[in-house]
């Protein structure tokens, strides 16, 4: 027995060596805190091209179980296209859209990377993958002039949701011009699955012209130098997420976005107005946080977000750096159609009169009686009581967000109805309301303006925003009154 014992000895000894070296290399193969990612060097299956997206559209998810090689086909285009309605500005692009094309790939991925410079463009650019693992994160290998190709591979060994961008120096004037997008790089167990994903990345830009200045703007360096912002937008436009652009999901689905934040300079306080996020993806990293109202993504960064968007309603994206929301253009709209769910959300109701005591109002009245003012002195005093209580929905100049708060320049709603105007600031206003084409459903509270001040701020409305004749007067407004 004891001649024997020896060689099962052995092989117990043995077998027992190989199931632990099994397992460290299983062990190293799932641990997120495992330095080095060595392990994801493996054999690589078949061929297929990347299916790219542009905002704010994601790639179908990756079902296969192995990594494969994945050829991505990425064209640089320099072309003029509309920042807000009526501003037009000169972006350099990747794949004629900014940001650039969504790149989903899976960890493991040996890919096979063709940056192509279109023939027409005056640059030379190159691409910076945050993904990789090499100088420049593939920028000194692809840097390229107009009308040729630049091709590396790399092996995608981390997972994760990464930026890339230009970087072509001045890096700087490239990132400002539009160059960034997002590469997925999709973990080997996959992401869990959702109903609807959706890409939203942030931008500032710098422009000659201040914010909603017409016609084409061209970039200004000391602008960008001193990071003041003319425009901070969401997927590279005002409004390119608003009116016949907004995104949308039905009560009860579950919802994920891609978030990254193209920058140059600045960091956003991602936020959904009227959602709180399930989950967030850290960084784009594995880590998970929970039940989160804001997240920070810094520039040049990223971060997964997850909910249910359990009841129907216009869920509003902003930087909640809330000025570039109202002001600079970073907003957006997740539209939700569906069932109501009134034990989560009663909804609206009737809004009740408040009615603050007479001497309360009286206090608050500062302003001097414009009655016997001259038209000049009135638009003046219409323009300070403007600024003070209503640009912050409508905005200084008047253009409102659309499908949120509407336009009081150039509005046909205005033009229309004097009266209706005057009823809106005196009275408030409830309900839907269609203006020059697009419906809104909110509620404007009763202003606290004396009958003259209201003449007044209307005047300036009708004369300054909408080049109307119309003029009204404190006796209307009396009458108007409820």
């Amino acid at each position: 027995m004891k001649k024997n014992s020896l060689p099962f000895i052995a092989i117990g000894f043995i077998t027992h060596v190989m199931l632990l070296s099994a397992c460290q290399n299983a062990d190293s193969s799932n641990d997120e805190a495992h330095i080095g990612r060595e392990y994801n060097l493996t054999e690589i299956k078949g061929e297929e091209r990347a299916v790219l997206t542009p905002p704010p559209f994601v790639p179908p998810p990756i079902k296969r179980d192995h990594a494969s090689k994945v050829i991505v086909d990425l064209e640089i285009i320099e072309q003029e296209m509309e920042i807000a309605d009526g501003v037009s500005y000169m972006f350099w692009t990747f794949g004629g859209t900014v940001p650039g094309s969504f790149i989903r790939i899976r960890e493991g991925d040996f890919v096979e990377f063709h940056l192509k410079n279109h023939p027409d463009n005056k640059l030379p650019h190159n691409i910076d993958l945050h993904a990789v693992t090499g100088q420049g994160g593939g920028a000194e290998a692809t840097f390229v002039a107009p009308g040729y190709e630049a091709t590396f591979n790399f092996t995608a060994l981390n997972p994760g949701l990464f930026v890339y961008h230009c970087a072509t120096a001045p890096v700087g004037m490239h990132i400002a011009n539009g160059m960034y997008g997002l590469i997925l790089v999709e973990p080997k167990e996959g992401l869990p699955k959702v109903d609807k994903e959706f890409y939203v990345m942030q931008g500032d830009f710098y422009t000659e012209g201040s914010y909603g200045e017409s016609g084409l703007q061209a970039f200004d360096m000391n602008k960008a130098i001193k990071e003041q912002a003319d425009y901070v937008v969401f997927n590279g436009k005002v409004g390119a997420l608003t009116g016949d652009n907004v995104l949308k999901a039905r009560a009860g689905e579950t919802v994920r976005l891609f978030v990254g934040n193209g920058g140059p300079n600045l960091v956003s306080s991602f936020h959904v107005i009227g959602e709180v996020f399930d989950n967030v993806y850290m960084e784009g990293g594995a880590l998970k946080n929970h039940d989160i109202q804001t997240t920070l993504v810094p520039a040049g960064g990223s971060a997964i977000t997850e909910f249910k968007v359990e009841i129907p309603g216009n869920f509003i994206l902003v930087d909640h750096s809330i000025f570039r929301a109202f002001n600079k253009g970073a907003l957006g709209i997740l539209a939700v159609d569906g069932e109501e769910n009134k034990q989560i959300y009663s909804g609206k109701s009737e809004p009740g009169i408040y009615q603050p005591a007479a001497e309360a109002v009286k206090q608050v009245r500062k302003s001097p009686e414009a009655v016997e003012i001259s038209p000049e002195q009135q638009l003046a005093l219409g323009e300070k009581l403007y600024q003070v209580n209503c640009a912050a929905c409508h905005l200084a100049d008047g253009k409102g967000v659309s499908g949120v708060f509407p336009p009081v320049a150039g509005s046909d709603f205005i033009a229309k109805s004097p009266e209706k105007a005057i009823g809106a600031v005196v009275n408030g206003l409830s309900g839907e309301i269609t203006v020059n084409g697009v419906k809104y459903n909110s509620v404007m509270p009763r202003q606290a303006l004396t009958d003259a001040e209201t003449a007044a701020v209307l005047n300036f409305v009708y004369s300054t925003m909408n080049g109307s004749d119309v003029r009204v007067t404190a006796d209307q407004v009396k009458k108007a009154r409820r």
